[in-house]
């Protein structure tokens, strides 16, 4: 795994996988912002949610650890409030009702620090709801590209934290959350671009695929997990990605902090 990333290009973020935050929508109807609320979104990218969740009538602050992300979610939504902030160690003056994460867990190390953080960020028996990759996530691709690698003599990890509900829901626990439900579940996510999908997935996702790797051969590299993943991955002009998501919900321990 890797630290929150920083380099992120989030024009091409909007551009060519707006289905991460498409699909995060269905996380507004488990978390029901209603007026009045304040609500964190951990992990905001461009702010899309952030600015749904404000639309409903919540005050909403959205923080990611990117200054390009926020930067472009601060151009496109002005009516918002967003602070880059890394999310193992964010703190507010005022405790929030709600916590949304979505597709941002995943790219954290320590989950016992942003579990921490969430959990004082919210008052007593303020929800969290969020989803991030499950266990068996991308498992094709990351198969495709490890072996790819290994092939051309190169090793490589992939960079993500995919865990299980019986892995996480104790996580939870251990940090004052009651888990209200968990759930694991393939979504097969049509990749935008058509046969360009997956080499633009790769391009923003896996970057850490090919540390130490000359720029020089990337190009073959994803050729040859092209080739590989075609026979499986590939429909109808487009690149269909394995996802498989864990979606939670969470409240805060009335008496955390005591």
């Amino acid at each position: 795994m890797t630290s929150p990333r920083d380099d992120w290009d989030a024009t091409a973020y909007d551009d060519d996988h707006s289905f991460v935050y498409e699909y995060g929508r269905d996380l507004l109807e488990l978390l029901e912002p209603t007026a009045g609320e304040r609500v964190l979104d951990l992990g905001c990218g461009t702010g899309e949610l952030t600015a749904a969740v404000s639309d409903a009538g919540a005050t909403a602050v959205g923080i990611d650890s990117s200054a390009k992300m926020i930067a472009t979610a601060r151009e496109t939504h002005p009516d918002c409030s967003f602070v880059r902030a890394d999310a193992t160690t964010f703190a507010s003056d005022e405790p929030f009702d709600a916590v949304l994460s979505n597709a941002a867990l995943h790219w954290i190390d320590d989950q016992d620090a942003v579990l921490e953080t969430v959990q004082n960020a919210l008052r007593p028996g303020g929800r969290f709801v969020a989803e991030l990759g499950g266990t068996g996530n991308v498992r094709a691709i990351v198969d495709a590209l490890e072996a790819e690698l290994a092939d051309r003599g190169y090793d490589a990890d992939h960079p993500w934290y995919f865990p299980s509900i019986g892995e996480y829901a104790p996580r939870l626990e251990a940090h004052g959350f009651e888990v209200r439900s968990a759930e694991l579940f393939d979504r097969p996510t049509e990749l935008e671009n058509g046969a360009d999908g997956l080499a633009n997935w790769i391009g923003m996702f896996g970057d850490e695929f090919f540390e130490g790797v000359p720029d020089a051969e990337r190009d073959a590299i994803v050729e040859g997990v092209e080739d590989r993943l075609r026979p499986t991955l590939f429909r109808d002009g487009s690149w269909v990605a394995d996802y498989r998501r864990l979606r939670f919900v969470a409240v805060a321990d009335a008496l955390s902090g005591e």
